[in-house]
Order: C-alpha cells, then sequence, then structure tokens
C-alpha cells in the first residue's frame, strides 16, 4: 500500500480535526485510532471505527459503516449506506503482474455488505479498468473479487468464494460457498451456483450449475420463485430450456429450433441475447 500522509483524531467527532483540508459534515465518527488521509472524500453520518485506514482517493457516501480494522484505498467509492466488516479491504493493487500503478478504479453500490476478511481489488488498465459490485449485495466471509470483475445488484456471494478476473455475474446470482469462478466467465442473472463448484464456463440466466468441473444441471426454480415470476413464466422457462439442454441433436440445431418456437418469450429471448453474446470461456452446458 502506498504511503500517505494521514490525519489522526484524537476524538470521535468531526467538529475539529488538525491539518484537514476538507470540511468534514456533521454526524461523522472517527475512532481516535483510525487513519484517514485529509483529502478523502466523506458523507454524513459516515462511521469509522477502531484501527481502520482510509486513502487519499477514497470517496465514501453518506450512512457507511467501516466497522474496524478495515482498509480502503486507491480511487474507490463505496456508496450509501454500505457496511463494510472487519480486516476486508477495498481497493488495494490487483494482483496482476502488468499493473504498473496505473490509476484504475473500485466501486461498492449502496447498502452493500462486504464481510470478514473479503478482498476487492481495483481494475487494471488493459481490462476495463474498474471493479464494481452493484447496491444490495452480500459477500460472506474470505470472498475475493478480483480485478475487473463486475457484480450486479442483490447478488448474493457465499464464504470462500474466489474469482479471477474479469468475471461478470448478473442480478440476482448466488454463488455457493467455496466456489471457483475461472478468469473471464459470465454469469447469467438470478442463476445458482453450487457450493465447491469449479465454474470454467458461462452460466445461463436463471440456470443451476454444480460439481467439479461444473455442469449445468437445470433451471434455478427456487431463485425464480423468491424473485415473484409467474408459474406460467417458468413452465414456458423450462420448456424452453428442456429443448435447448435435454433434446436430442447437435447443440446448433437445437439453438435454431429453441429461437423459433420460444424466442418470442421475454425470458428465453434473454438466454438467448446471454448465449449470443461475446464469450471467452464457451458455454456450460448440460450432462
Amino acid at each position: 500500500m502506498p504511503k500517505h500522509t494521514f490525519a489522526r483524531t484524537e476524538q470521535t467527532t468531526m467538529d475539529a480535526i488538525p491539518d484537514v483540508t476538507l470540511p468534514r459534515p456533521v454526524g461523522m465518527t472517527i475512532h481516535p485510532s483510525a487513519l484517514v488521509d485529509p483529502a478523502a472524500v466523506l458523507g454524513r453520518d459516515v462511521r469509522i471505527g477502531p484501527f481502520c485506514i482510509v486513502g487519499p482517493d477514497v470517496t465514501i457516501e453518506d450512512g457507511v459503516e467501516l466497522v474496524s480494522h478495515v482498509v480502503v484505498d486507491g480511487h474507490t467509492r463505496i456508496g450509501a449506506g454500505a457496511i463494510l466488516f472487519p480486516f476486508c479491504t477495498v481497493g488495494l493493487a490487483p494482483q496482476d503482474l502488468k499493473y504498473r500503478g496505473e490509476p484504475t478504479q473500485c466501486e461498492i453500490g449502496a447498502r452493500t455488505q462486504i464481510r470478514e476478511h473479503c478482498t476487492i481489488h481495483r481494475g487494471t488498465a488493459t481490462g476495463r479498468g474498474v471493479t464494481s459490485v452493484g447496491s444490495d449485495c452480500m459477500l460472506m466471509a474470505v470472498a475475493h473479487v478480483a480485478h475487473d470483475c463486475t457484480l450486479g445488484d442483490h447478488v448474493i456471494v457465499a464464504n470462500n468464494v474466489v474469482m479471477g478476473g474479469h468475471v461478470s455475474i448478473g442480478d440476482h446470482a448466488v454463488i455457493g460457498g467455496s466456489a471457483a469462478i475461472h478468469q473471464f466467465v459470465r454469469i447469467g442473472r438470478a442463476a445458482m451456483i453450487g457450493g465447491v463448484s469449479g465454474v470454467e464456463g458461462d452460466v445461463i440466466p436463471f440456470g443451476s450449475v454444480i460439481g467439479n468441473r461444473a455442469r449445468l444441471a437445470g433451471l434455478n426454480v427456487v431463485g425464480l420463485k423468491r424473485r415473484g415470476f409467474e408459474k406460467g413464466a417458468i413452465l414456458g422457462l423450462r420448456a424452453a430450456f428442456r429443448a435447448l439442454f435435454r433434446a436430442e441433436g447437435v447443440f446448433a440445431e437445437r439453438l435454431a429450433t429453441t429461437r423459433a418456437t420460444f424466442g418470442g418469450d421475454p425470458l428465453v429471448a434473454e438466454v438467448l441475447a446471454f448465449i449470443d453474446g461475446e464469450s471467452h470461456r464457451g458455454l456450460i452446458r448440460a450432462e
């Protein structure tokens, strides 16, 4: 971590802090042991607990809490109401030998919870330049989000999940504990990744994969029901799934048949658009 000049407070309120170059909003609390760079931008009602470190290029929005022993560095923005738990690190340099200190970014969405010992690294100049986690996500303890990853909103990442660089995860996806996701993999909206799965290829929206190496086991029907999808929509999606992944014939022919038969269904159309999208790793299919 680069050396910074930090302003150290001797009281828990921010009414008067020596050597601070930017005004601090009323209502903020910073523990005396925390090290917050004077150039960091902090919103209202921010709470920074014991032994936290906040770098100069960090923006922390209203109502964020850093519980204790949290490190936030780099060009990083923490969204309003997010909670960062002890010993997590956000926005540090990527684990990439090609990285040369470029001012890449990291973004955490509103109300997201980042639990103990999580690591979220900023992007790379050779990638998209930003690592982003959406709003209302839960990253459980010891999860790792590598450089240039993109997580949508309402994503749940269970304990000990690791993901390589450039992974993309859609809204409402659930990643089971100790899953390992290969770099450049795409995981579609509302998909379910089973625990201890090694995911080497793309996972269709609403799909459910499990195993080492992971194979498409079916649809994430439980997740669809929890998201409020109607029974008729789920049945239509299941019929298309059977036609695409369970029928006889080569995959290209099944894809054309599914497109002609079910392409007008909006959920099926989303799956087909995902399959048509750019892929670096290929598609995970059923056994």
